[in-house]
């Protein structure tokens, strides 16, 4: 016989739940990272997305102004028709790209999903 204690069936139930609840732990660790990230980039695409569009929204009307000035006596009209066409089409061309980000939606947790996932698939083939 062997003079090895054999562990306990609440010793071994023990070291099931702490390792489940490191994983969980760490899974929750990760998904907190992610959302930090996400966080992170959402606050610097509004940033730029808002500095880009007043400083282009500035510029487009300067030249709207110096090209209506430049034809005053000839075609002003043709020149204020041509300046409308341009901010008009660019401002649909920029609301149809947000609507398709927004459809495509955000990648938000992705890697925690296939954390579980691998885990899931690890603890099936241990049964």
């Amino acid at each position: 016989m062997s003079d090895a204690p054999r562990p306990r069936l609440s010793e071994s139930l023990h070291g099931i739940l702490d390792t489940g609840l490191h994983a969980v732990q760490t899974r929750l660790e990760l998904l907190s990272v992610e959302v930090q990230e996400e966080k992170l980039r959402i606050v610097s695409l509004l940033f730029n997305t808002l500095l880009s569009a007043v400083l282009l929204g500035f510029g487009l009307v300067f030249v709207a102004v110096f090209v209506t000035v430049l034809f005053w006596e000839e075609h002003r009209l043709l020149a204020l028709g041509l300046a409308c066409a341009v901010f008009l089409g660019g401002g649909l061309l920029t609301a149809t790209n947000a609507a398709r980000e927004l459809r495509r939606g955000s990648r938000l947790f992705a890697a925690s999903l296939a954390e579980l996932a691998r885990d899931r698939d690890a603890a099936q083939h241990r049964e």
